[in-house]
């Protein structure tokens, strides 16, 4: 049977950041991204209400600036080198995140099967944002059925990946997970434990497994 590996973006596949981070440097608002990742990591504000509050930081993103903090972004070494062994022996792929669907999507190109974030507008903006749309740590096992059903395997069959609280949730529904640079909240959940900054040698604590 295959299996469907579900990673998670901010500060797994993003070594010490995330998404919206490296976004709102592009555009002078790291200071304020980084205060509204504190307040959701600490649960003083919900993903509706972090949507709503970033996009507003983003009134005047263009795609130039969404390229330029995807290819500065401080990415783990060998996740195309991951992505293509997955796919080599059958099994399947998949990026599942809180970050915005336009900065998430962009993983598409790497190989990854599918790619999962919270629903914003395209750049430039035209429409507000529908914070209904923002993912959370429940909607995560929500998309990870979808994609079961999607590439025919069960939640037995998959493995997740990830560092932090919004992880929580889908490392309890899953018999296989490997906590990445993983802050105490995953502390007890994870199969697997990697530190570092390539995705290879995280991989590779799973990649025999039958």
């Amino acid at each position: 049977m295959p299996r469907l590996h579900l990673f998670d973006l901010d500060g797994t596949l993003l070594h010490g950041t995330t998404a919206p981070v490296e976004i709102s440097r592009q555009v002078g608002r790291e200071a304020e991204t980084v205060a509204l990742d504190r307040a959701i990591a600490e649960g003083r504000i919900g993903p509706p209400e972090y949507a709503a509050r970033v996009y507003d930081l983003w009134l005047d993103l263009t795609e130039a600036h969404v390229s330029a903090a995807f290819a500065a972004a401080p990415w783990l070494t060998r996740i195309r080198e991951v992505w293509a062994e997955i796919r080599g022996v059958g099994d399947y792929c998949a990026v599942v995140s809180l970050s915005p669907s336009f900065f998430v999507e962009r993983l598409l190109g790497w190989g990854v099967h599918a790619a999962h974030g919270s629903r914003f507008p395209a750049v430039p903006f035209t429409e507000p944002v529908d914070p209904a749309g923002a993912l959370s740590a429940a909607a995560k096992v929500t998309v990870a059925e979808r994609l079961c059903k999607q590439f025919g395997v069960s939640r037995a069959d998959c493995v997740a990946y990830g560092d932090s609280l919004s992880d929580r949730d889908l490392f309890a529904s899953v018999p296989v997970s490997v906590a990445v640079n993983a802050d105490g909240h995953l502390a007890g959940l994870a199969t697997h434990s990697y530190t570092g900054r390539d995705l290879w040698d995280a991989y590779e604590l799973v990649r025999s497994m039958p």
